[in-house]
């Protein structure tokens, strides 16, 4: 399929899901909004709502309603691990294609438009790849060119069929980690040095002219200190703003908004207020990887209602300081959710000491939560003159 036809597929795709998911008016049926999906309630605004999905849910014949929801209720889709390099290729030159291409054609079977994410992380890396660096094997200027071939190889491979890329991933520390003052971490730093992040969007950029290029973390919801030295969202902006200065081709930055409703987390102004001052660098922004975690304590294990219904409300509210933030700034394209059910959440076998969990849209049986119907109620009640319609930026070359 030509790159014209498929962008037209993922500007259209919202308006097909909405088209499916509208009930039409009628004199004695008014039109009812709350009947929409939030992808067909997005479509309002230009902005699409999806979910990162599981391949191995999607393929699991005993759960259709997995399936039928995130072909219905969303407009992109995000491999939630079927594009990671450990995945595509376990051993050495030889890739595993299966689990992204049927996420791809997942995707275009509902005219879904499709983030890919990733292509530079320092987790989820394969086994040679990690051991063959460590014991010498594999030198630094091997390494670098194994980075650019696996970069080319996987954007050319899928190029004209993803909106966004997700081209670096979680480059900066965190102010707990050693030393405190805020760095470039992991593999690749350590390795290559910081300038491997401008080589890799430069690489993706030379796969593919018309993707969207973004660098994506978490913990970059707000501004704190205005300290780069310890302010994380600060340290990225800097960060985005010199590779601008540089030419480098990064279109977007994803704010993850993994959040936690033991934490104090931001109110709509602030998180406004962060995507407005990255949109001033000429570049994108989107919320990519979003879910509310809480503390599985035993009473909330036991059904007890005095301390889940607090953390639902928590939860809804924190979901929606993030679409309200995204409405209200024209650069934020995009509002994905990390996976939509409970029972195929990532954080219960993520954060188990102590437990969290609640971490999603829907329970476990696919019912919708407050925080669904706040998100819902957020595209619904949202517009003109507070919300305009989406600046989509050209790739940069």
């Amino acid at each position: 399929m030509k790159l014209r036809q498929w962008t037209t597929v993922g500007v259209v795709a919202v308006a097909t899901v909405a088209a499916l998911n509208t009930v039409p008016a009628t004199a004695s049926r008014p039109y009812d909004p709350t009947a929409q999906s939030l992808a067909a309630l997005g479509l309002r605004h230009g902005l699409q709502v999806g979910t990162a999905v599981s391949i191995d849910a999607l393929n699991d014949a005993s759960d259709p309603q997995y399936r039928r929801l995130a072909a219905s209720e969303f407009s992109s889709v995000t491999a939630e691990n079927a594009m990671k390099w450990e995945s595509l290729e376990p051993t050495r030159g030889a890739y595993n294609w299966a689990p992204a291409d049927q996420t791809v054609e997942f995707a275009k079977r509902n005219r879904q438009s499709v983030r890919g994410h990733v292509l530079v992380w320092h987790n989820q890396l394969p086994g040679w790849l990690t051991s063959g660096v460590a014991d010498g094997s594999i030198s630094k200027q091997e390494l670098r060119d194994l980075l650019r071939k696996h970069i080319t190889t996987v954007v050319n491979r899928y190029k004209g069929k993803i909106w966004q890329w997700d081209v670096v991933n979680e480059a900066v520390s965190d102010p707990w980690d050693t030393p405190s003052t805020l760095h470039y971490k992991g593999f690749w730093a350590e390795n290559l040095g910081p300038g491997y992040i401008a080589d890799a969007f430069r690489w993706a950029r030379a796969a593919d002219p018309k993707a969207l290029l973004f660098y994506n973390d978490y913990n970059i919801e707000a501004f704190g200190s205005g300290n780069p030295a310890d302010d994380k969202t600060q340290f990225v902006y800097d960060m985005t703003k010199g590779l601008r200065a540089q030419g480098v081709p990064i279109d977007g930055v994803g704010s993850q908004g993994h959040l936690g409703t033991q934490y104090g987390n931001y109110d709509t102004l602030q998180v406004t207020a962060a995507l407005k001052k990255f949109s001033g660098l000429g570049v994108a922004t989107a919320f990519t990887e979003v879910d509310v975690r809480s503390q599985m304590t035993a009473a909330v294990q036991a059904g007890n209602s005095e301390e889940i219904n607090p953390r639902l409300q928590a939860s809804a509210a924190n979901f929606s300081v993030l679409m309200k933030a995204c409405l209200a700034v024209r650069s934020c394209l995009s509002y994905t959710v990390w996976g939509f059910s409970d029972n195929h959440s990532w954080v219960p076998g993520w954060f188990d000491d102590p437990l969290e969990g609640l971490a999603t849209i829907y329970d476990e049986n696919y019912q919708p939560k407050r925080a669904y119907h706040e998100l819902k109620s957020d595209l619904i009640f949202a517009g003109p003159p507070y919300v305009l319609p989406r600046i989509t930026p050209k790739p940069r070359r």
